[in-house]
């Protein structure tokens, strides 16, 4: 799943990001309110975490902006600000949740796991593949195959979770790079080429299709 960082403290950004990219977000990190604004309305976010004090735009104004374009992402606010008047406001300018600073790890995946949930509004918290033999459950973030789980890493979930969510259409190598690696990974497009073969391996061969020119599907 795609996701908006607006964070202007290094510190905290950057052992956040490899959290969250492990955890098999696409994460773009926008450092100042203005920027975010700008990636905001320009990319397709399901969810974003904003600090509300940012230079230039704080976390509340930047809502206020992204809400009032129509924008209708989930919207987590972190900052070191934990009066009640604060979260209140925040809540009101149509967030989703508020976490304090200092934060824990696995309580902000954990805020975000459910975000997703509401996100997806559960309507598909199982989606099958490759005939009926392949599942995956979007909830639990596992996947099976054959009635087997297979030992998938979180990178590997996000690229099939991509796949699968839209079965009938052809992903090019850059718009999985983007989708699961994010728009900041600098390495080789081959890298998607090296997950599909370790995703066949622990499924099947046919599970993943590809085509000269077209890129690669789940087989439905």
């Amino acid at each position: 799943m795609r996701l908006l960082f607006v964070e202007d403290d290094p510190r905290i950004a950057e052992p956040t990001l490899g959290a969250l990219r492990e955890a098999g977000y696409a994460v773009t990190w926008a450092q100042t309110g203005p920027d975010g604004l700008e990636q905001g309305m320009l990319g397709d976010f399901p969810l974003m975490i904003l600090d509300v004090m940012l230079p230039g735009m704080d976390g509340f104004e930047l809502a206020r902006e992204l809400r009032g374009n129509g924008v209708e992402s989930s919207i987590l606010f972190l900052t070191a600000r934990g009066e009640v008047a604060d979260r209140v406001e925040g809540l009101d300018l149509g967030g989703d949740a508020y976490m304090v600073k200092p934060f824990a790890v696995p309580e902000l995946l954990a805020n975000l796991r459910a975000l997703s949930r509401r996100e997806r509004g559960q309507a598909l918290p199982r989606v099958t593949f490759g005939a009926g033999r392949g599942s995956i459950d979007t909830v639990a973030r596992t996947v099976t195959w054959d009635s087997q789980e297979a030992a998938t890493t979180a990178r590997e979930y996000a690229l099939l979770e991509a796949l699968a969510l839209t079965p009938e259409r052809w992903f090019t190598r850059e718009e999985l790079l983007d989708r699961v690696w994010g728009p900041e990974f600098d390495g080789e497009s081959r890298i998607v080429d090296v997950y599909v073969r370790y995703l066949r391996r622990k499924l099947a061969p046919e599970a993943i299709n590809s085509e000269r020119g077209r890129g690669y599907r789940v087989q439905k």
